[in-house]
């Protein structure tokens, strides 16, 4: 048996039609079927049902075609990494709400101390973070949401304090989370969740505060544009005042639980040296 036939075996299940199985392939059906054949007999089962329309799977078929899927995975997994050591690259998830602050320095940093890896940025959740360096997709996330994973390590780089962002001309001069009791309240991101708006509705929540109304959306941009339309107010990290934006004003939270985690999440078992070294910068990066 070779990996070919257990891609041949997939195409069959996926399409359930020898026909377009073998168009999907670019080959011609009889040396598929030949193939197919060559396989149920290794295997000294029959994995398909031919005589019905669509193309059926038997009992051992589908123990079979569960199985292949997990070995292709895992086959493409393996590829891609050994791509990436020919070509040194480090791809880090980020999510968009760390992008101003402490970051960008520790991406220079850690462009400087390993120059013969190219560095790549990719925008997403943490909760796509994840499921992303399980699948060997990216090497590290920065992230705000604790998700507990077994091969996940997460490092806690800093405690961001959290500030109110209201339309100018409202009394926001000391500012607490109580404020936003019976205001209206622009949370983001809308999906997937758990995310950043799930911390902010727990601080509330914990503390019996209750919004009158909430506002969903899917990015912080689009949260800060409402503010400044007067649609509401947010809770958003202080790094954002960075972020200039006529018709909004930005307060600190005096309560102390208004803080937000920036996370460090990488595979446990990589313990590569790029890995080590964007660990150790990010840490000293956001001391």
């Amino acid at each position: 048996m070779e990996l070919r036939h257990l891609r041949y075996a997939l195409a069959v299940a996926d399409t359930r039609n020898f026909t377009r199985a073998a168009r999907a392939l670019g080959v011609s059906q009889p040396p598929l079927s030949r193939q197919i054949r060559e396989l149920e007999e290794a295997m000294g089962v029959a994995l398909f049902l031919r005589d019905t329309r669509p193309v059926q799977l038997t009992d051992a078929g589908r123990v079979f075609i569960d199985q292949a899927r997990q070995i292709i995975a895992h086959v493409d997994q393996l590829t891609t990494a050994m791509h990436r050591l020919s070509s040194p690259r480090f791809i880090v998830g980020v999510v968009g709400s760390i992008m101003q602050g402490a970051m960008p320095d520790m991406i220079r940093r850690f462009r400087d101390a390993c120059p013969q890896v190219e560095v790549e940025l990719v925008e997403m959740t943490t909760v796509q973070q994840v499921a992303a360096l399980k699948e060997g997709q990216i090497d590290a996330g920065l992230g705000r949401v604790r998700i507990e994973d077994a091969d996940i390590l997460r490092t806690v780089l800093y405690a961001e304090p959290l500030v109110l962002a209201a339309p100018q001309g409202e009394d926001t001069a000391r500012a607490s989370l109580s404020d936003v009791a019976g205001k209206v309240l622009i949370v983001y991101p809308s999906s997937p969740r758990p995310s950043y708006a799930d911390q902010v509705l727990a601080l509330l929540a914990d503390r019996g505060i209750t919004p009158h109304r909430l506002i969903e959306v899917r990015e912080v941009q689009t949260a800060l544009g409402l503010v400044a339309a007067g649609a509401g107010m947010a809770i958003v990290p202080e790094s954002l005042r960075g972020t200039q934006r006529n018709g909004i004003s930005y307060t600190a939270l005096s309560d102390e639980e208004a803080r937000s985690p920036i996370i460090l999440s990488q595979r446990r078992s990589d313990e590569s040296a790029p890995a080590l070294t964007f660990r150790a910068i990010g840490q000293s990066a956001f001391a």
